[in-house]
């Protein structure tokens, strides 16, 4: 099946809902995200809304969905601009302007598909085509214990980079620090 990669759309924040929910319930869930289940189905409209708003306007964030040709939603991936200056929203704060993607989801049905691949080449490919501001690399966490997603990264070209982050509230577990450079030329 064709899938299509594609950005979210503000007025699509109860699917954005709706897959987040998805992929809490997933069984790598509590390795692979910092939120619960739980702590997301209590969330208002108001959160979702906003969410997908941010994600669609074209700034700082930038959601991608795999969209069947029914229009279902199977995978997604997020990115967020860092810079230097701003607050630090996980690990360190960035050296240069770069793209971290977090929230990675795939169903699990359509793993091994390639709809991974293809969410990844979207959002890196709109990372590397961002002018203002250009950003230098991209960046990921992935927990020490989701090696599923490690080898993933890996193989699409992320390398670990040595850093590593203490998991918020998981006293002596690491979020591992992955990053792939923008080439040069």
């Amino acid at each position: 099946m064709r899938y299509v990669m594609r950005s979210v759309r503000a007025d699509e924040w109860p699917l954005v809902r709706q897959l987040r929910l998805e992929a809490l319930q997933d069984p790598v869930a509590p390795v692979a995200f910092l939120d619960s289940y739980e702590a997301a189905v209590a969330r208002p409209d108001a959160f979702w809304q906003d969410r997908a708003a941010a994600a669609a306007e074209g700034g700082d964030v930038r959601q991608f969905v795999a969209e069947s040709p029914e229009g279902e939603w199977v995978g997604t991936v997020t990115v967020l601009v860092e810079r230097p200056e701003d607050d630090v929203r996980f690990g360190e704060a960035p050296e240069m302007v770069q793209g971290h993607l977090v929230g990675v989801f795939v169903q699990p049905r359509v793993r091994g598909s390639g709809v991974a691949d293809a969410l990844f080449r979207a959002a890196v490919d709109w990372c590397w085509s961002l002018s203002a501001p250009r950003l230098e690399r991209v960046r990921l966490y992935v927990h020490e214990d989701n090696p599923r997603a490690a080898a993933f990264y890996r193989r699409f070209g992320f390398v670990p980079s040595g850093q590593r982050t203490a998991v918020p509230g998981d006293a002596g577990a690491w979020e591992l620090e992955y990053v792939m450079e923008r080439e040069q030329g």
